[in-house]
Parts: C-alpha cells; sequence; structure tokens
C-alpha cells in the first residue's frame, strides 16, 4: 500500500452543512432557529476546532475519477474509475486550525425545502471558512493507481470537484483546492 501526504489549500472559501439534529422551541421563529442553532452545521472536535470529515477528501477523488474518466495504459477501455472508487483511503479526519467558534455564518435566501426553483424560501445561516491550508493522508491500496496518475486526478478534483457545501460538483464555486505537494512512500 502507499500513503500519500498531500498538501492542499484553498483556493476558494469552504462551507460545511452538516444536519442539525436539534429541534425548534416551542414558538420559536425559524429565523431564529437559525440564529440559534447555525453553527452546528459544522464538524467540530472536542476541544473546537473544525474538521473536515475524511469521505470529503475520498468521494472528492472518486467523483473526479468518475467525471474524467481517464482509461488506464494497457487495460483497453478500461479507466480509473472503479480503482479510486474501491482502492483510495481517506482515514483521519482533517482538522482544521480555525475554531467554530471563530467562523463567520453567511446568510442566504433558499428554498424551504432545499430544491432548486423551490416556491417557498426563507433564510438560512452557512458557516464560511474564507482559506484553510491543511495535509490530508490518502491511502492508495490498489496499485494500478500511479504517482502521476494520483496527481493528476487530485488536482483536477480540486478544481472540478472540491468538498463541503455549494461546491464545484453541485453547481457551486466553494470547496475548491490546489495541491501544494505529495509525499508518496510506500507503507506496510
Amino acid at each position: 500500500m502507499i500513503v500519500a501526504r498531500c498538501r492542499l489549500e484553498s483556493t476558494a472559501a469552504y462551507s460545511q452543512s452538516a444536519p442539525i439534529v436539534e429541534a425548534k422551541r416551542d414558538k420559536e421563529l425559524f429565523k431564529d432557529f437559525e440564529e440559534r442553532t447555525w453553527r452546528k452545521r459544522m464538524h467540530v472536535t472536542e476541544d473546537g476546532h473544525v474538521f473536515i470529515p475524511p469521505m470529503s477528501f475520498k468521494v472528492c477523488i472518486a467523483e473526479a475519477a468518475k467525471y474524467l474518466s481517464v482509461q488506464v495504459p494497457g487495460k483497453g477501455k478500461a479507466t480509473y474509475t472503479k480503482n479510486f472508487e474501491a482502492g483510495v483511503l481517506v482515514i483521519e479526519p482533517v482538522v482544521l486550525s480555525v475554531k467554530a467558534a471563530d467562523v463567520k455564518g453567511e446568510w442566504l435566501y433558499l428554498p424551504s425545502d432545499g430544491r432548486r426553483g423551490g416556491t417557498t424560501r426563507v433564510w438560512k445561516c452557512y458557516p464560511c471558512i474564507p482559506a484553510w491550508t491543511a495535509t490530508v493522508e490518502f491511502v492508495i491500496i490498489d496499485m494500478m493507481i500511479t504517482e502521476d496518475a494520483f496527481r493528476y486526478h487530485l488536482e483536477q478534483a480540486g478544481q472540478l470537484i472540491g468538498i463541503g457545501r455549494f461546491r464545484p460538483r453541485n453547481n457551486g464555486y466553494y470547496g475548491r483546492f490546489k495541491v501544494l505537494s505529495i509525499e508518496w512512500s510506500k507503507s506496510e
């Protein structure tokens, strides 16, 4: 197996949209509920730091492989899609240096049912982190994925797919990132 330690840097803001499981209080207006609970949309460590779930990066690079459909050299028409879907893991969350208490909210007038083109709209607040830099550790267990193929897919994933809410894959522009460096090493 290979461990790829990737230093990534945002090229756009990052926003999270974890579901809020807390119930509204009696007679609480929706706007009051939003003001009270919007920070719960963040993934937060016990010590209060925001983290990016590991599946965000795993799904990001797998979606890029599916989107790009790059053929595996010497394998006919076979593409890297299944190799990245099954053969790449991100096991640890990526803890950012920002504390949840310091994150600013972004108020948006959105469809109440969450579907584009909805007829009724409400004000919702989402956390917005303007910039981040982090090291993400990818574990590659499919040896068909070369260092060059991995780098290309990760670079494209950062620009075309993204992570978080309102990312390019979901018709947005947040969550984009660039690859600063990759340390490629074999591991047992």
